[in-house]
Order: C-alpha cells, then sequence, then structure tokens
C-alpha cells in the first residue's frame, strides 16, 4: 500500500520534510512479478532444513565415512582377514597393526571393518524388508479399514507378542545358525513397527481430495497406495527405516555376542566383542575397544540423522 502524495503547500507548512519522501515508489513490471526467493520443492526444502542441523550432517558424515571404509578397509590393509600368525598373539595396536592382533595373530583393523560389511549388510537388508512387507501390510490394512483392518491388526499383535529370543532359537534350530537366519530373525516380527506407522499414515491421509478423485475413477488399491499414498508417507517411513538400521545392528551384535549369530570364520562386531571381552581383564583391551566402539558410532549417527530427518521432513515440527 502506497503512502499519500503530499503537496507543496501541506509539506512546507511547519515542516521542512521534503516532498520526495512521500511520493511513491516506482517500481518495474518484472520485479512486481519477481518471487522474494526460489521455489523449492518439498525434498530439497528438507535437504535446506537437514543441511542446517549440525549434529545431523555430522552423524551423516560418519555414515559415510563407515561404508567406505566397510568397503575399502579390508582391501587397505596388507593382512587378510583369516591369516593366522601365532607369533604375534595378542599384540597392542602399533604401526605393523593398527588395531593390534587377536589370540590367534590376526589383524583386528582387518576384521574390524570386515565386520563391519556382515553388520551394516544386516542392517539394511532388515530395514529395506521391514520397508517391503510393512508398507503393504499396513497401507492395505488402513486403505481397506473395517474388518480386514481389524483382523490384520490383531495378527500384529500376536506377533508383536512372540518373545524375540525364542523365535530366534526356532529359527536357529531349523535352519541352523548363520548370516540368513539372522536376517530372516530380525525380519519376522521386525515389520510390525513400519506396519503399524504405515497404517496410520493411511488413515490420515486417505480421506483426501486425490484419493477419493482415484477412487473415483475406478483405480485399484495397489495404485492408490502406490501413486497417492505412498508419497504423502515417504518422510515417516524414511524416518522409521533410519531408526530400523541401528536397532537391527544392535540385534546382530547381540545374538553374536551369545553366540547365536555368525559362526566362524566369519567376523562381525558381535563376534569379535565376544572373543574380546574375556582377555580384557588380561589387559588386551583393544579387542573388546574396537567393536564396542564401532557399534556405539554406528547406533550414534543412526539416531542423530533420524532425528534430523523427522525434523526435516516433518511439517508440523519444521522451524
Amino acid at each position: 500500500m502506497s503512502l499519500p502524495v503530499r503537496t507543496e503547500n501541506e509539506a512546507s507548512s511547519g515542516s521542512d520534510i521534503p516532498v520526495e519522501w512521500f511520493a511513491p515508489l516506482k517500481q518495474k513490471q518484472d520485479e512486481r512479478e519477481s518471487v522474494a526467493r526460489p521455489s523449492l520443492s518439498y525434498w530439497q526444502n528438507a535437504w535446506r532444513i537437514l543441511r542446517k542441523n549440525k549434529l545431523a550432517m555430522a552423524g551423516l558424515s560418519v555414515l559415510i565415512f563407515l561404508f567406505i571404509m566397510a568397503v575399502l578397509g579390508p582391501v587397505l590393509s596388507p593382512h587378510s582377514v583369516t591369516q593366522q600368525t601365532l607369533s604375534e598373539q595378542n599384540l597392542p595396536p602399533s604401526a605393523e597393526h593398527w588395531f593390534g592382533t587377536d589370540e590367534l595373530g590376526r589383524d583386528v583393523f582387518t576384521r574390524t571393518w570386515y565386520g563391519a560389511r556382515i553388520s551394516l549388510f544386516v542392517g539394511v537388508m532388515a530395514a529395506l524388508i521391514d520397508f517391503a512387507i510393512g508398507v503393504i501390510y499396513g497401507g492395505i490394512s488402513g486403505y481397506k479399514g473395517g474388518k480386514t483392518d481389524h483382523v490384520m491388526m490383531r495378527v500384529i499383535e500376536v506377533l508383536h507378542g512372540l518373545p524375540y529370543l525364542l523365535v530366534v532359537i526356532l529359527l536357529m534350530v531349523m535352519m541352523g545358525p548363520g548370516l540368513g537366519t539372522i536376517i530372516v530373525a530380525l525380519t519376522v516380527t521386525g515389520w510390525v513397527g513400519m506396519a503399524r506407522i504405515v497404517r496410520g499414515q493411511v488413515l490420515k491421509v486417505k480421506h483426501d481430495e486425490h484419493v477419493l478423485a482415484s477412487k473415483t475413477f475406478g483405480a485399484k488399491t495397489v495404485r492408490i497406495i502406490r501413486r497417492n499414498l505412498l508419497p504423502n508417507m515417504m518422510g515417516a517411513i524414511i524416518v522409521q527405516m533410519t531408526l530400523t538400521v541401528p536397532s537391527a545392528i544392535f540385534a546382530e551384535a547381540f545374538l553374536s555376542f551369545l553366540g547365536l549369530g555368525i559362526q566362524a570364520p566369519f567376523a562381525s562386531w558381535g563376534v569379535m566383542a565376544n572373543d574380546g571381552l574375556p582377555v580384557i581383564l588380561s589387559g588386551h583391551w583393544w579387542r573388546l575397544f574396537f567393536p564396542a566402539f564401532f557399534i556405539s558410532l554406528t547406533m550414534f549417527a543412526f539416531n542423530v540423522v533420524g532425528d534430523g530427518l523427522q525434523d526435516a521432513l516433518d511439517p508440523k515440527l519444521r522451524r
């Protein structure tokens, strides 16, 4: 709204304010149509908010470093993951063995990053399987509603009530110990949390106008979930996946620590922590310190990235 223009008589009576101060500014047509700041998409805006979160960016940098070292770490080391040199048992960290050696003379640095491959693989695979099952199951349950939703939610409650260790032990008996058994054990009931989140999001979105329009044109349920509902739920789903990965890594380490996980000669952080705990009182601290440190660091990094993504992707929490 422009200010009123004062005449020379009004400006000169009792005031020395120039008339030009009350004249409206001349604005060009292109300046009127210009936007104050460039238009950003949903994901561009989320990335802009995430970059301002220093703790989340630090966690993201740590995760990138861990994934790179999981790929290149064993290659950079001059020692093999299964190389045994009995004359170099339980050596402390040095220039030859950066993280020391274990009771069989194997290089802990090489085994640490080889174990990172297995631990990160288990975490990512568990998150992807939870995503696939949870999105389909929770999407159908929330979209159909009524008796279908009631029956499907009772199934989820039954699975949620199963003792986790009992399921793992039964799978170990039927399938035998191994990497595949751990992934199956983590995902038998692990997708329940994802299904509940997806169901809640579907219940919120399924009555929106664009969903009703797709129904009117005769779109099938699978297409509506994939094209209309899923894009609006990706924020909550991605946050849940970032929290699923560290939980799966910790569960794998816990099972391996109990002897129910990865078996020799393969190495994971849980196996290395199990091997290093009995000898820590003997002064061989490095055998427990490095696997425990990287387990803690990975879980911390995933959790801070998940918190940052929640702030960036949830419109209600944006600042």
